[in-house]
């Protein structure tokens, strides 16, 4: 999962950050990083703002985390604070052997 957010708002943004990585868990779910200095090397349009990368062990744990409605009533913070410029589901490769 790849999120790429404008912050207006630290304050509501930490409420949003201190409830996201429990119920981040729930679903099995993982951080991976996050990146406010992201450098554009080529095409037309550039992203902007923060770059946060999660994932999950299955699509639809990735589905069930998003319409948990402890996850739903959170997410007002985040979209008060810094809202989304997208949110996108990338799906893994397989491990190799």
């Amino acid at each position: 999962m790849i999120a790429n957010v404008m912050i207006e708002d630290a304050d509501e943004y930490r409420l949003y950050e201190k409830g996201f990585f429990p119920i981040l868990k729930k679903y099995g779910g993982s951080f991976v990083t996050y990146d406010d200095s992201i450098e554009h090397f080529e095409g037309a349009r550039p992203v902007e703002g923060r770059v946060i990368i999660f994932s999950f062990p299955s699509a639809q744990a990735a589905h069930d985390w998003y319409n948990d409605p402890d996850y739903q009533s959170l997410s007002a913070h985040r979209r008060a604070g810094a809202p989304l410029i997208s949110l996108t589901m990338v799906n893994g490769l397989p491990e190799r052997s």
